[in-house]
């Protein structure tokens, strides 16, 4: 792949229909049946005469929360990237979401308001043809698991994966046991993808088989969930999405804190409350209730107060967002793949797990159309791709993350420069439309952080800039040993 970390991005969230041709395949094994995993199976569909998904949690896509998804009943977003991804893998999903339910925000951004530090965002709409999908984690990935496993080669099994088989230096299959069964079943395949989610596998079954493991990154981020869930009532408030995020402020006491409601299916409110470290939401409604008074907008206090709420406060604790670093690895196994979280897996309340899953889907059927891919070498150019969706996140989500003071880094080389560019954008979207809607596209996964360093729209924020009190130029760069 050539080109900026921009264009390859645009490259691979293009909204166009799968292309026909490629690599063409008997069987692809799928291990993990969230939504990672359903995204690589309907690309593999394309490709492979039967695509098995191996999942060990028999519930998967009934509706509900499940074992394998711990915070699949916390606020959960489907940016707008993901929804691109969407329809063009499952052609009308908008149009079936909507009318099972999922809440599709106006397109003026009237009803969705975003506040940092306490001021409220000029917002502009995003200029987009696609509906905004909101519901809930199990709702959506209820209706994904539905179309994927409607695809005529697509099946699933539910039952926990073993390990790995290989020949040479060759993936040739992948070991299960079946619910219920102390008897592992072997499944031959020509290309077997890690679905696994963060807690993968992978890296202990290549090392026992005497491949490098991948290595890790992290970031410890010690983030503390709780929501709750009321009924809406249009008498307490119109709101349909609200993000709340305020920075640390040393002098009040005050730590960090992120807010978020949203508006669901079955005319309800998911009210999310999140702190870092030691400042840990409990499952009390009265804590939770204060919570929403007295540390974000009036809005999170109006439905926490006035609202019915139907459901307890559920909590969920973070420790680290974590990325494997397959691209450096110098040597691995041909006919084999990872994606999601087994991949990357970031800060949550960044919503972009879900959608950072389909645009790797998106990198694999690249992969699986590049000319000169061939399954008996290392899956290399995929991962290639794959690290352009990564860093992408990765940048967004770590980059506030070390805002956090109890976060030391590490810190990347530039990371003085990016910050101090990235406070003056983030300042200035409060109050100036065209700089919102860039940020927002950003944060929103339709275009990579790069774009922002464009330099009519950095010549534009200098401007507003001198119109007021002049930042503080960015100092040094951190010791090279932290960077």
């Amino acid at each position: 792949m050539a080109g900026s970390s921009a264009q390859l991005f645009a490259q691979i969230s293009d909204a166009l229909p799968p292309a026909r041709g490629g690599i063409s395949l008997r069987r692809a094994v799928v291990l993990g049946g969230s939504v990672a995993g359903l995204m690589a199976a309907r690309v593999l569909s394309e490709h492979a005469e039967e695509v098995v998904i191996v999942e060990r949690d028999g519930t998967a896509g009934t509706g509900g929360p499940r074992p394998g998804v711990p915070q699949g009943s916390q606020v959960h977003a489907l940016l707008p990237a993901g929804v691109v991804q969407l329809e063009r893998w499952f052609p009308g999903f908008a149009a079936e979401a909507v009318a099972a339910g999922a809440v599709t925000p106006p397109r003026d951004g009237s009803r969705e308001w975003f506040y940092t530090d306490g001021r409220r965002w000029v917002t502009a709409p995003i200029d987009q043809d696609w509906t905004v999908l909101v519901s809930t984690r199990p709702f959506l990935e209820a209706l994904i698991h539905r179309r994927t496993l409607a695809v005529g080669n697509i099946r699933r099994v539910t039952g926990l994966a073993e390990g790995l088989d290989f020949d040479g230096d060759r993936v040739v299959g992948a070991r299960y046991t079946p619910l219920g069964s102390d008897q592992q079943v072997t499944l031959e395949a020509e290309l077997v993808v890690d679905a696994m989610g963060r807690s993968s596998r992978l890296g202990d079954w290549l090392d026992e088989s005497g491949w490098e493991r991948p290595p890790m990154r992290r970031m410890p981020i010690k983030l503390n969930y709780a929501t709750s869930v009321f009924q809406h009532d249009g008498a307490v408030s119109e709101a349909w999405n609200v993000v709340s995020t305020a920075a640390a402020d040393p002098a009040a006491g005050s730590p960090p804190r992120i807010g978020g409601v949203i508006l669901v299916e079955d005319h309800r409110w998911m009210v999310l409350v999140a702190g870092y470290a030691d400042d840990r939401p409990s499952r009390d409604a009265v804590e939770f209730g204060r919570r929403c008074r007295e540390d974000f907008p009036q809005v999170f206090g109006d439905i926490a107060e006035r609202a019915k709420q139907v459901s307890e406060v559920v909590t969920y604790h973070q420790a680290d967002s974590r990325r494997r670093d397959f691209h450096e690895l110098r040597r691995f196994p041909a006919g084999l793949v990872a994606t999601g979280d087994a991949v990357a897996s970031f800060n949550p309340v960044y919503g972009q797990g879900m959608t950072s899953a389909m645009l790797h889907a998106s990198c694999l059927s690249a992969y699986l159309h590049a000319p000169r891919t061939s399954l008996r070498e290392p899956a290399s150019g995929y991962f290639e791709q794959v690290k352009v969706v990564v860093d992408a996140a990765w940048q967004v989500s770590t980059f506030a993350d070390l805002e956090l003071p109890h976060v030391d880094g590490p810190y990347p080389r530039g990371y003085r420069l990016i910050r101090w560019v990235g406070r003056l954008l983030f300042e200035l979207a409060v109050t100036d439309a065209v700089i919102s809607e860039r940020v927002a596209r950003t944060t929103t996964m339709l275009a990579h952080p790069d774009s922002l360093a464009s330099p009519r729209l950095l010549a534009r924020a200098l401007r507003l800039r001198l119109f007021r009190r002049a930042p503080a130029a960015p100092a040094a760069d951190p010791d090279a040993s932290a960077a």
